[in-house]
């Protein structure tokens, strides 16, 4: 290696301004070695995905991570909510007297929310100041703090939840077959209404059309 480098330097280094080449070959040299070693580090090196500010701000999870063992921000989230009142509803309809074949869509505006429990500290400090004119003034400060409250179960440890907030539905969407006739619409309706407890200006019903 050293012979090799020392014959480059004197075939660079001949003729006028050698001395100044063979400086500046050096100088890539060493810039080229820095690089590589960085590029080997690099590739010995395990990065853990950092939420961005507005996660923390909202207090969402990075893609993959899990919130009370659950995955967070899991894109079929919604459909395990939905789905599930829709073949509930599906089936209740049915069974209405002159309600045929149904059809329903719900859409809901959130997932579940859970509420945990945490302990909260707050300090309060008072200062009171006085300026050069004599005038006085009281400055109160604030801080609170918290940590949410753990529990093991088997050797994890688990918050504990407060309380359970069940998602709002936006919209309910009713395709039956009967609901042609203007008393079974109305009992579509008011069997969706307090069955799910949805606003009447909410609710669609529809007569599902006629197979040929």
């Amino acid at each position: 290696m050293a012979k090799w480098l020392e014959g480059l330097e004197s075939t660079v280094g001949k003729g006028q301004g050698g001395p100044r080449r063979v400086r500046t070959l050096r100088w890539l040299l060493i810039i080229g070695s820095i690089g590589i070693a960085l590029m080997l580090l690099n590739s010995f090196l395990s990065y853990q995905r950092v939420p961005s500010a507005d996660q923390a701000a909202s207090g969402a999870a990075p893609p993959g991570e899990t919130v009370l063992g659950k995955p967070a921000s899991d894109p079929s989230s919604f459909d395990e909510i939905e789905q599930p009142l829709e073949a509930r509803l599906k089936e209740i309809l049915e069974k209405i007297v002159a309600v045929g074949q149904v059809d329903v869509l719900i859409t809901v505006d959130s997932t579940e929310e859970v509420t945990v429990h945490s302990d909260e500290k707050e300090t309060q400090q008072i200062t009171n100041e006085t300026d050069k004119n004599g005038g006085k003034r009281s400055i109160t400060s604030i801080t609170k703090e918290g940590k949410v409250v753990l529990y093991d179960t088997g050797g994890d440890s688990s918050p504990i939840i407060v309380k359970k907030i069940q998602p709002k539905i936006r919209g309910v969407l009713v395709v039956a077959k009967g609901a042609e006739n203007g008393t079974v619409r109305t009992l579509i309706i008011d069997a969706v209404e307090k069955g799910l407890n949805v606003p009447i200006n909410r609710i669609s019903v529809v007569p599902r059309k006629h197979q040929q």
